[in-house]
């Protein structure tokens, strides 16, 4: 079973979430689990954040179809602004989620695979699955990624509080 990366800081932890450009599907997870961290006795002890591996979308807005099946969901989408990963989220952050397995990859050769995780592998449905870009499915593309970011951030929720348990 993959096991997330211990807390830097005794009762907090730091969560990003990274894809390509981030403005699909890690700015997605950053929402969703932000949205259930609020909602849970985590609230005030997680901070979640997204990035992406490229600097092409840097500033822009969340893709209209990732916004749109958000805000079908009841999320808010609207705070998202796009930002590449930096040197200093593998000194900063306590677990590093990868989209799918280039993401990964490209996170170990930017900052080492200490604290980076495919996100998939904590899929309670399918572990080991890739999110995959929705911007190629269409609409339904875009509902399906955010059924496997809601039920992993789900599947988190405990295994966050877990981690913040000092052993």
């Amino acid at each position: 079973m993959t096991s997330l990366p211990p807390p830097r800081a005794a009762g907090r932890y730091r969560v990003a979430f990274i894809c390509s450009g981030n403005i699909c599907r890690s700015p997605s997870a950053d929402v969703v689990l932000a949205h259930q961290v609020a909602q849970s006795p985590l609230a005030d002890r997680v901070d979640v954040v997204s990035g992406g591996i490229g600097d092409w979308h840097v500033g822009n807005a969340m893709d209209p179809g990732s916004a749109n099946a958000l805000s079908n969901r009841g999320y808010d989408p609207r705070r998202h602004r796009a930002q590449q990963v930096a040197g200093s989220w593998f000194t900063r952050d306590d677990v590093l989620f990868a989209m799918d397995e280039t993401h990964r990859q490209d996170l170990v050769r930017l900052g080492g695979a200490e604290r980076v995780r495919l996100f998939g592998d904590f899929d309670p449905d399918t572990p080991g699955v890739e999110v995959p870009d929705p911007y190629y499915g269409g609409t339904d593309g875009f509902e399906e990624v955010l059924d496997m970011i809601e039920r992993t951030c789900g599947a988190l929720i405990p295994r966050i509080e877990r981690a913040l348990i000092p052993s």
